[in-house]
């Protein structure tokens, strides 16, 4: 018989989310539909990248660098087509403490370090990370981040006097505490205001964006309080964007964001926490390289979860190898550009969607129209006020803690589920998210072992009762296995074997319902076989595939007779145990 070939390994293409839609037509009404979607995604993607780059401890520009270079790139090689990636709120508790440690240019690294791995994902074949990773899980880590960035946004939303926020949740909280008494009204006003229009804009169902709104009506308020109201007193001013942060390029320095495209230039040039240039080298990359997988590993999980969720709501069907190594190119190229960590971005997609979107053309589009906003626009964004920007965040972290669905698994879950829903969120929220992932994911394999456990049963059975085995003398037992076979659960559905009655002299192990068994099953078995052979009982295998007695044989289970065999059913069972039992055999037994 010919030996089969084992199939030859293609590495996933990209660009499969631009070619399936140019595969399938693409006409002048789909690019319209395309430039429409990606204005309106552009204008929601310019309030949300400057508050999650400020967010993250870094200049807003660079969160709207990321959705120009990443959301383009990514569009444009990656394998999903509505997609639109940039700055997310999800990387913000991970991304903060690298700014801290290692300052913008050590963040920049972290990501192209990122970037890698991901390509190495997606080559890989490692798309279906995803379906791996419990909701419980998913759902913790998100809603304690959601927690996370809501308290980080309130000394601006309540204008507070506080030393610069730390990496620690706890001390924060003390420290925003403590900073009460300094509250300044008028930023509070701001803020408060903000949030009110961003809430009820919705409800007029006009097609104007409400960040967008917000954020403008927020921007002339402050500029009402701080040029007419508030006059000389100090007291009343409301700090913007403009009177925060400054920028320097070519010789040329202002305040607020630059008016100039992203320029080229190397991560490790770009200062470290002491705003000093970074010195590249081995021990700077060890210390990024955990900061880099966590990174990947969230990106990773995000940006498949986007892909699911708007294959959903268009009926198409994403790639995700490809759609892997699309966000590894965005976050290797954008940092060249200035760009932090990009991945796709669950709301900028649906309304991506919702507004027509046709193809990846739609999350280029918008990545021009981000663009062109920082050069023709970058004056009047530097005076949105940052209450109105931690209004802005207030309401992002609360629609990404989905409280609802929280709530609702806390009350109808399986307590085994909603334990490691607690632990996730709680420690995300007092700790960072890896550790919360890592013992959250522990758990969940924990609680499927235990799960696994109960389903696998090994029961005896009747043999004057079975059709197929009845008339077998009483020397002989019947046992059936269900279920996995694997560590955990081997050594409780074989203990039962150990214990037959001393007049049994063959065994036959009915093990159709096993799917699969591991290496612990196998000396599990090699250590019944023993005890069987010393007592001088022959055991029977029945309904093993093909895969599985090739791992017995390897593992030195060889038939035998009087003593091993294998067979496809019951009937071949008992012919076998009915030669074993003639007189000639049952004196070899004895």
């Amino acid at each position: 018989m010919a030996r089969r070939r084992s199939a030859p390994y293609y590495p996933p293409s990209i660009a499969t989310g631009l070619r399936a839609a140019l595969r399938e037509g693409y006409g002048l009404a789909d690019l319209r539909k395309d430039i429409l979607a990606g204005l309106t995604i552009g204008t929601v993607a310019v309030p949300l990248s400057m508050a999650l780059a400020i967010a993250t401890g870094v200049p807003p520009q660079h969160g709207l660098y990321t959705a120009i270079v990443a959301g383009a790139i990514i569009a444009l090689t990656g394998g999903s087509r509505f997609s639109v990636s940039g700055p997310t709120a999800a990387f913000v508790v991970i991304l903060f403490p690298i700014v801290k440690q290692y300052g913008l240019g050590g963040l920049l690294i972290a990501s192209m370090m990122a970037g890698l791995i991901l390509v190495a994902l997606g080559l890989s074949r490692m798309g279906r990370l995803i379906e791996f990773v419990p909701y419980p899980v998913v759902l913790g880590f998100t809603a304690g981040i959601a927690v996370v960035i809501a308290v980080l946004q309130v000394p601006d939303f309540l204008g507070l006097q506080v030393d610069q926020l730390g990496e620690h949740f706890t001390d924060n909280v003390g420290e925003i505490i403590s900073a009460l008494p300094t509250l300044n009204l008028w930023e509070l006003s701001i803020g408060a205001f903000t949030l009110c229009v961003m809430l009820l804009w919705p409800k007029l169902k006009l097609p104007v964006p409400a960040p967008l709104v917000g954020l403008i009506l927020g921007a002339l308020a402050a500029y009402a309080a701080n040029h007419w109201a508030g006059g000389p007193d100090a007291a009343a001013t409301v700090e913007t964007i403009a009177s925060r942060f400054t920028w320097q390029a070519d010789g040329i320095s202002g305040s607020g964001i630059p008016p100039i495209a992203p320029s080229f230039a190397a991560p490790w040039h770009l200062p470290g926490p002491d705003g000093q240039p970074l010195v590249l080298d081995f021990a700077l990359i060890q210390a990024l390289l955990g900061p880099a997988f966590a990174i990947a590993m969230l990106g990773a999980i995000e940006s498949l979860l986007c892909a699911v969720v708007s294959d959903g709501l268009t009926k198409t069907k994403h790639d995700p190898n490809a759609e892997l190594i699309g966000q590894g190119f965005g976050n290797i190229i954008a940092p060249f550009f200035g760009g932090i960590t990009a991945t796709a971005a669950l709301a900028r997609t649906a309304t991506n969607i919702r507004s027509g979107a046709r193809s990846p053309i739609a999350a280029v589009v918008h990545s021009a129209v981000v663009l062109l906003t920082i050069i023709a626009l970058a004056g009047l964004l530097g005076l949105v006020p940052m209450a109105a920007l931690a209004a802005l965040l207030f309401i992002i972290a609360w629609n990404m803690s989905e409280a609802r669905h929280f709530v609702q698994m806390v009350r109808s879950a399986p307590v085994g589920d909603v334990v490691i829903l607690v632990i996730c969120f709680g420690l995300t929220v007092i700790f960072d998210m890896v550790l919360a992932v890592a013992v959250g994911m522990g758990l969940a394999g924990a609680l499927f072992i235990r799960r696994m456990a109960l389903v696998t049963q090994t029961n005896r059975v009747d043999a004057d009762r079975h059709p197929t085995v009845k008339g077998l003398p009483p020397e002989v037992a019947v046992y059936d296995i269900n279920g996995p076979l694997f560590f955990g659960v081997a050594e409780k559905a074989l203990t039962s074997l150990h214990r037959v009655d001393p007049g049994v002299r063959i065994i036959i192990l009915d093990m159709t319902d096993v799917p699969t068994i591991d290496a612990t099953a196998i000396i599990a078995l090699q250590v019944l076989l023993t005890d069987m052979r010393k007592a001088g009982t022959g055991l029977v295998l029945v309904g093993l595939p093909a895969r599985i007695i090739l791992k017995l044989r390897r593992a030195g289970f060889r038939k035998t007779a009087g003593t091993l065999s294998y067979c496809h059913d019951l009937a071949g069972a008992k012919a076998i145990v009915q030669r074993w039992l003639t007189p000639q055999d049952q004196q070899q037994l004895d």
